[in-house]
């Protein structure tokens, strides 16, 4: 059964009104009219199964005939708080981040991210982010997309995160500390803070700033990561041991 993201605000009732890109999937790619029976997510965790009522213009109007819970989101929450890459490099770290099972992501402007985003690219970035992150959910059939943030300096994202969580910084310098032993010697947290750097990776300074607030910095083994490796292979390690991949 065709699966499509609606705003939850588009739900009134026993009724939806769906606008927006989903109308053109709906209409042109599929070919789907009225009688014609689809899946919504409201991307809050909800589904709605509907049957098309009728076609109007840049909207399609469904009747609602059951709902319920999608379930299926991993047991751990995870957040990608992740430094701000060139070219399409956030863009793969967001569609397979969501894949596997990412709750959010946090874009981070390191002291050596190289992107630099204004006003107008910041808000064409983020939109274009999420659309990928909807996309994605779609196709790994998740019931919530993951909400891409704001990018916010490394300071301000630190500011961020609740007192008492779990901080995870992968850093290539850190030798003593593997995030494996990390793994098997903690029980399974609520949430999860994984740090990532950019390209150029994280200095100094801010390893000791995420440390000194608790954060806890960790290797993945002998072998150097580009960043929108790093991000994925991590949050695959911790949804394997704490949360659902693997069956």
């Amino acid at each position: 059964m065709p699966r499509f993201f609606v705003a939850p605000e588009q739900v009134q009732g026993d009724s939806v009104t769906i606008t927006g890109p989903e109308v053109h999937h709906i209409k042109r790619v599929l070919r789907l009219g009225p009688g014609d029976i689809i899946t919504l997510l409201d991307g809050c965790g909800s589904y709605l199964e509907c049957r098309i009522d009728n076609m109007a213009g840049e909207s399609v109007h469904c009747q609602v005939l059951r709902q319920g819970l999608a379930g299926g989101e991993p047991p751990l929450r995870v957040v990608l708080v992740q430094g701000l890459a060139k070219g399409d490099r956030m863009d793969t770290v967001i569609q397979k981040g969501t894949e596997l099972g990412a709750a959010a992501f946090w874009p981070v402007v390191c002291k050596r991210s190289v992107v630099k985003l204004d006003v107008s690219k910041k808000v064409s970035r983020m939109e274009r982010w999420q659309r990928i992150a909807t996309g994605a959910s779609k196709q790994c059939r998740r019931a919530l997309v993951p909400e891409v943030a704001e990018p916010q300096e490394w300071s301000a994202a630190l500011d961020m995160i609740p007192p008492g969580a779990l901080v995870l910084l992968l850093w290539e310098d850190e030798t003593g500390h593997a995030l494996k032993e990390e793994l098997q010697h903690r029980s399974r947290p609520d949430e999860v803070y994984l740090l990532i750097g950019p390209e150029g990776g994280l200095e100094q300074q801010e390893v000791a700033e995420a440390c000194r607030r608790g954060g806890i910095a960790v290797t993945l083994g002998p072998r150097i990561l580009r960043t929108e490796t790093a991000g994925p292979a991590a949050l695959a390690m911790l949804l394997y041991q704490w949360g659902d991949l693997g069956g």
